[in-house]
């Protein structure tokens, strides 16, 4: 037997000696695609070769781990190419223990990427725009260049004055005037810098504005002349096979000097990739690239080193933005400049900044709490008279990561749980189906997926039901119960509840909520609740008028079921979902150079929490952890079965 571990998903087991790759993942349920059955003919079982030191797998992979291409590989011709340093998973044999990366477009259930954008509101003001001239005519012997003409062109009809070409341009000029068109299109920046040049007349001004998070990249393509969204393309950051979580990449690169040029590499990889992505060949229109994400990922697209941000003081490199052209962090977008938002503090990112461009609170009187959940919680608390920020170390719990059935919001994943009071029987939806799992129907809808695991919304729903019938005490101990229902188990010294137990011709294996899940989930909604708590207790507020959560986890959960199990204070007015904000964020800046003066304004008037360094943190650490008294009998009346009523709707 051989060992062999799958990224970016982590997953690890062991197969027979001379195994495929296919057959290997098919075995260990790794997500590799394949249509012709692995006969090397669809070429879609592409996987990627890991060599060097592992230590997060305690495993060094050496070049002869998987055998040499085969006549199948050296006489491919199917009908998808085979990408140069990938091999072929049905026809690559596994010789000794080994690491392998299933890059996004090998994989089947693609990562389900929920980041929309609302440009409703953005005053479109770009930073870049395009301007047509018509130049005059020279003649032999006229004391002229082509950066003259251009320069008189922009004064004579657009107004602009002392206007100059970047020298990476002017290699542009003259196959932009030398034609048969009369006149040529340039693109000019900040209202004086000519950046590229077209023949004739173009309308075509591209921008792309990027989240990147640590788990996903999701970008979206603007048209710079319109503002209108294009399209919109995401991927997983493949920075995970380093680490689930921030400070495990972190972790990585010092135990490995020299470790960020690979996680750099990576990043800057995965965006190049999305890029062409968005544009296809068209990379030449791109003017303009925004970028935000939190501080680890700030630094690691700008090659900084991360380290400093593991310990405290949790020295950022710079908080201010950073415009640099796209060459200089490896992206092929020979006209583009790249505008790398600016930091908050040492883990409260550009991707925070960006939200609160989105959000506004600091454009109204009322007090507004956001909250964006992810490995680490960002948190801003204020109005228009003050904001405060702080990030609380959640983990990737509420990812699905440390959850003994956790998985990432892909097809059969279950997402919504409820649970029946006095039979304490489960039912679920998983995502890719609209019903519930006693529906009629429901083994059918979910015959091509199965049912894979249990995702962050799904967490907290079967934790907040759980809590509510008293399956779990105050302090998130599960109930030995099983006088009243088969579904608690033991396990070892505690119990667990089956949530789960798949048909035997159905897809998937049993699932259950272990005493370790509940552990999980108590740490990081104390982390949560605790941060907000000290913002609050900083802000001198009791209550606040509106709550936004925003991200891809906060627009799927029950917010009524977060605040059931105390992750969210109650709201006076308002608590919504609005999605990415970071991404909307982004986009706004992409589209308003005025916005990057206000989100360049807004950090530098943010006080600032440091969480770590605050005494109070750890006691309301330990009060956040508790879940709310499940309800007895008596006071189980009609208000709560309406309650309930609602949330099977």
């Amino acid at each position: 037997m051989v060992r062999v571990v799958f990224t970016p998903s982590g997953l690890d087991g062991e197969v027979p000696e001379g195994s495929s790759v296919l057959d290997a993942a098919r075995q260990l349920g790794a997500d590799l695609d394949s249509v012709c059955g692995g006969r090397g003919i669809c070429g879609r079982c592409q996987i990627v070769p890991s060599t060097g030191s592992f230590p997060k797998w305690g495993l060094d992979v050496d070049d002869d781990a998987l055998s040499a291409p085969n006549a199948t590989e050296l006489d491919y011709a199917g009908k998808r190419p085979l990408i140069e340093g990938q091999r072929l998973g049905c026809a690559t044999e596994i010789c000794t223990d080994v690491v392998i990366d299933i890059p996004p477009a090998s994989q089947i259930h693609k990562q389900v990427i929920r980041k929309d954008v609302d440009t409703s509101g953005i005053t479109l003001d770009p930073v870049t725009e395009l301007r047509y001239l018509e130049l005059e005519s020279v003649e032999l012997g006229d004391d002229a260049t082509a950066s003259d003409l251009i320069r008189a062109g922009l004064a004579a009809d657009w107004g602009i004055a002392d206007a100059t070409v970047d020298p990476g341009t002017l290699a542009e000029l003259h196959g932009a005037i030398e034609h048969d068109e009369p006149g040529l299109t340039v693109a000019v920046r900040d209202n004086n810098r000519v950046v590229a040049a077209w023949p004739g007349f173009t309308d075509r001004a591209l921008g792309i504005a990027v989240d990147v998070g640590s788990t996903t990249i999701a970008g979206h393509l603007c048209d710079l002349t319109t503002g209108e969204v294009l399209g919109t393309a995401g991927r997983m950051n493949p920075q995970i096979r380093f680490g689930e979580d921030l400070m495990s990449r972190v972790s990585y690169v010092m135990m490995n000097p020299g470790g960020e040029v690979e996680l750099t590499a990576a990043v800057r990889s995965a965006l190049d990739e999305l890029i062409g992505e968005l544009v296809g060949d068209d990379r030449a229109h791109v003017l303009e690239v925004v970028l935000v994400g939190n501080p680890v990922m700030h630094h690691l697209l700008l090659g900084i080193d991360p380290t400093p941000l593991g310990a405290a003081p949790f020295l950022l490199a710079t908080s201010d933005a950073v415009s640099v052209d796209a060459k200089w962090l490896d992206l092929d977008c020979p006209n583009a400049r790249v505008y790398v938002g600016p930091c908050i503090a040492g883990h409260v990112g550009a991707d925070t900044a960006a939200a609160v461009v989105a959000e506004g609170p600091h454009r109204t009187s009322n007090v507004q709490l956001l909250v964006d959940i992810g490995t680490n919680a960002e948190i801003v608390l204020g109005n228009d008279e003050r904001l405060f920020a702080a990030s609380s170390p959640t983990g990737p719990a509420f990812e699905g990561a440390q959850i003994s059935c956790g998985v990432r919001a892909s097809a059969g994943a279950i997402e919504r749980v409820r649970i029946d009071p006095a039979t304490l029987e489960p039912r679920f939806k998983v995502i890719g189906s609209d019903l519930w799992s006693d529906d009629d129907g429901f083994a059918e809808a979910t015959a091509s997926t199965g049912v894979i695991g249990i995702c962050g919304s799904g967490i907290i729903e079967v934790l907040a039901e759980m809590s509510r019938v008293g399956l779990i005490d105050r302090n998130g101990v599960i109930q030995p119960l099983q006088e009243r229902t088969s579904r608690v188990v033991e396990d070892g010294r505690t119990f667990s509840y089956v949530l789960h137990v798949p048909d035997s011709d159905a897809n998937g294996s049993e699932l259950r909520i272990v005493q370790n899940d509940v552990r999980a989930i108590q740490l990081a909604k104390g982390a949560l609740k605790a941060g907000i708590d000290l913002l609050m207790e900083h802000a001198g507020i009791t209550e606040v008028d509106d709550i936004r959560l925003a991200g891809a986890f906060g627009s799927h959960i029950d917010t009524q079921m977060a605040v059931d199990i105390d992750l969210l204070p109650t709201s006076r007015e308002t608590m919504t979902s609005p999605g990415n904000s970071a991404g909307t964020g982004a986009v706004r800046l992409l589209l308003s150079g005025t916005e990057r003066t206000e989100v360049e304004d807004i950090v530098r008037s943010i006080t600032k929490i440091e969480t770590a360094t605050e005494p109070r943190f750890q006691e309301l650490f330990v009060e956040a952890m508790a879940f709310p008294l499940a309800p007895t009998t008596a006071s189980n009346g009609e208000g709560n079965r309406r309650r309930r009523r609602r949330r099977s709707q």
